[in-house]
């Protein structure tokens, strides 16, 4: 599995995040679950194909997708909207 930023301590299940995927397209969604518990490292797997990502994100396009660390930011545009 590629490297991993550290995430955020604001990134929680119920959190409003940015999914990136590429450099030039975000999505919005909410965090639905954390598996961290899951994750391991290819090399514990004992395989490099479909790797456990941690976090299960519900994006306001009604998908859902699992993403890493690394592909994910807080929506601090919506914290501010809501009084943060």
């Amino acid at each position: 599995m590629p490297d991993q930023k550290s995430v955020e301590p604001d990134v929680v299940v119920g959190a409003r995040v940015r999914v990136r995927r590429d450099a030039d397209t975000t999505a919005q969604g909410v965090v639905i679950e954390d598996f961290a518990e899951l994750t391991v490292s290819g090399e514990s797997l004992g395989r490099d194909w479909a790797p456990v990502h941690r976090w299960a994100v519900a994006l306001d396009d009604g998908r859902l997708v699992f993403v890493d660390d690394s592909e994910l930011d807080v929506d601090t545009e919506a914290r501010r909207a809501d009084g943060d």
